[in-house]
């Protein structure tokens, strides 16, 4: 029997939640599920590169033979052989990582939430990047940081400009490799130089690396963490290197920060799947990723050429953008004058999306600025778009 109550109920929903807002990148998403739309804006990986067969074998092999285990609650802090593996992978340049350091997550953007929830206060100092990843940037707001703004260049964040800005602060979050969202890379001197001031400062640095292994032309720079374990907070992921669909990721850190993050999962969700994890070790146990990660290179490569082209031939000289080694992302900056926001309204009705910048930056944001992603777009269908956003563009000139 349905009760009939003519006064709807009054919802009074927590100050954290009226503060909630939605990913701009995840509402565009909806309107590139359209066939006919040539989508620049997700931050995808490529379907071409998930390894079925690959995850069907591991799948059989751990139901079949561990299937009791898999299917069971498993620990807070992660698989152990999973675990353990993370850590030798990391123990590299002459620094030793302990499974101990490590945790297992739900995805990077658990991650994020839990080191939210266990560094940041309401009215705490939070340095970001200038423009950042959007997913850190809604992660954290819910603990209502007070963001401050490092200024960046064509070679990413400047370490510089820490020292001045980074006293009495919670966290420094950086993504030195093929930055999400502008596909800038740090160079060595600069991630140096960045350890050592957050090291002199006692500020915890957070190395945000999910694009690390997707490097075109050369091997990827050290990682900060390996210059100072102590200090830094390393984040990892098999999403982009395997498939996002597991949702499965990693944070290294400190066992004092470790220990304090595996009881804010406790309270979140007891632990990260044991079955995926399972299945993830069993499909990378035995190199699987050695021969794997170069054929997503060369295809990202081949993709990011194609579009680097097309932004030579379509785009007007006022028009700026990076020029990415790695990963799945160009920046663009255009004329001052033109709205990004309102040019997205313009391309979808040309079937073209994309990402404008704005959502990218914490404090004032650049809207004449957006982001696009190759990965997902042949190279004929990267030319058709950038040729009709090229278009839209020069007739705002």
């Amino acid at each position: 029997m349905k009760i009939e109550n003519p006064n709807a109920v009054k919802w009074h929903f927590s100050e954290r939640a009226q503060k909630l807002q939605g990913s701009a990148i995840r509402e565009i998403l909806k309107i590139t599920m359209r066939p006919e739309v040539i989508s620049f804006a997700g931050g995808l990986p490529s379907p071409a590169t998930f390894p079925v067969e690959q995850m069907k074998v591991a799948f059989d092999k751990v139901l079949t033979q561990q299937g009791k285990v898999a299917l069971q609650y498993g620990p807070t802090d992660g698989y152990g052989p999973l675990r353990e593996w993370v850590a030798n992978s990391l123990s590299i340049n002459g620094s030793t990582i302990s499974m101990d350091q490590v945790l297992m997550v739900s995805g990077s953007q658990q991650g994020l939430d839990l080191l939210g929830k266990v560094l940041i206060d309401e009215g705490s100092k939070v340095l970001v990047e200038t423009p950042s990843y959007l997913g850190a940037l809604q992660a954290f707001s819910l603990y209502g940081p007070e963001f401050v703004s490092i200024p960046t260049d064509e070679g990413g964040l400047i370490p510089e400009t820490v020292a001045s800005l980074g006293k009495d602060a919670r966290l420094l979050y950086s993504l030195p490799n093929f930055q999400n969202p502008t596909g800038r890379t740090m160079s060595l001197e600069r991630r140096q130089a960045l350890v050592e001031t957050c090291a002199r400062l006692n500020l915890p640095l957070i190395e945000d690396d999910p694009y690390g292994a997707l490097s075109y032309r050369r091997e990827p720079l050290p990682k900060m963490l390996n210059m100072n374990p102590d200090g830094v907070i390393y984040m990892g992921s098999f999403s982009k290197v395997l498939t996002p669909g597991i949702r499965l990721g990693y944070v290294v850190a400190p066992r004092e920060l470790v220990d304090k993050m595996e009881q804010a999962k406790q309270a979140t969700d007891l632990h990260t799947a044991q079955l995926t994890q399972m299945v993830v070790y069993e499909a990378i146990k035995d190199g699987f990723l050695d021969s794997h990660i170069p054929t997503i290179r060369q295809l990202y490569s081949d993709q990011c050429d194609a579009m680097l082209a097309a932004l030579q031939t379509y785009f007007p000289s006022s028009a700026s953008w990076t020029k990415p080694e790695g990963g799945m992302f160009i920046w663009v900056t255009l004329p001052k004058h033109i709205d990004t926001m309102k040019l997205l309204d313009e391309a979808i009705k040309e079937h073209v999306a994309f990402v404008p910048g704005a959502p990218f930056f914490a404090n004032t944001p650049e809207s004449n600025t957006l982001r696009l992603s190759f990965v997902t777009v042949s190279p004929e269908k990267i030319r058709e778009g950038v040729e009709k956003l090229g278009k839209l563009i020069s007739a705002k000139l």
